[in-house]
């Protein structure tokens, strides 16, 4: 079994990039999540609320990323900021620190979503804790919704999409790492991976929402919620219909695209 994609979210919610090989940190992907877009009170927001936030996509510059969104000009940013006012922001339970960004990077973003918002990135020395219900003390997560890194398997996928009319690629789920897998949902029985330079544990199965309904390609909910309403049909779990696996890192370092993934 190996890995098969490799994806970092500069933004969260914002389109994601795909890599060949990537340094996982504490809080994941290096660069995964560290931007987040919030409204006029700091509180984060994402697809769920502004499904075409999809239609914002992201590249790799020499010196960051570059974004492109329908109907105007592109907008380059650093990898990280490094000055900026200092303000705190609300992402699910968490009011962590971070940097905001400029006024003309504001009004991009707001201008290509159609919303007043700010851009925020969180700095090495902002913390945010995963919950004490699924990590230890010390563990980080960047403004991912609850873990460091995010798993799936081309297997379970497959499965999912004979049950479909209409199938649905990976993107629906925004994973960071897919594996290819023989045996749909083996991920449910792993509890600790070894990928390249890094070993994981596999903290918890993720619950998915209302974004997995969300097309990538066009920024527009599917009107019978698909795949969700399926996936709740044989996949049901308390907090929702479960997919993918959660992953915190135990031993950080180099991952690549082909990388053999081995069950410890």
């Amino acid at each position: 079994m190996r890995v098969t994609a490799l994806n970092v979210y500069p933004i969260k919610s914002i389109g994601g990039v795909s890599c060949t090989e990537r340094v996982v940190e504490q809080q994941g992907l290096r660069g995964d999540r560290r931007y987040m877009l919030v409204d006029a009170k700091g509180q984060f927001i994402t697809m769920r609320q502004f499904p075409h936030m999809a239609l914002v996509k992201s590249a790799v510059t020499a010196g960051g990323y570059r974004f492109s969104a329908p109907g105007i000009d592109g907008l380059e940013l650093p990898a990280e900021l490094t000055e900026g006012e200092r303000v705190q922001v609300t992402v699910w339970k968490d009011s962590p620190g971070a940097l905001a960004a400029d006024d003309a990077v504001n009004t991009w973003f707001s201008q290509a979503l159609g919303v007043t918002c700010r851009l925020v990135f969180m700095t090495d020395s902002d913390r945010r804790h995963v919950s004490p219900n699924h990590g230890q003390p010390d563990d980080q997560v960047s403004f991912a919704d609850g873990a460091p890194l995010l798993l799936t398997t081309l297997a379970s996928l497959a499965d999912l999409n004979r049950r479909l009319d209409e199938p649905v690629s990976m993107g629906r789920f925004r994973p960071n790492l897919v594996v290819d897998g023989k045996i749909p949902y083996e991920e449910d029985g792993w509890s600790k991976l070894a990928i390249g330079e890094c070993e994981f544990e596999v903290a918890w199965s993720c619950s998915r929402c209302i974004l997995t309904t969300v097309d990538p390609a066009t920024g527009e909910r599917d009107a019978s919620r698909q795949p969700l309403a399926t996936l709740k049909t044989y996949r049901d779990g308390p907090d929702g219909p479960l997919f993918g696996q959660n992953l915190i890192p135990r031993k950080l370092g180099r991952i690549s695209v082909g990388d053999a993934v081995h069950i410890l």
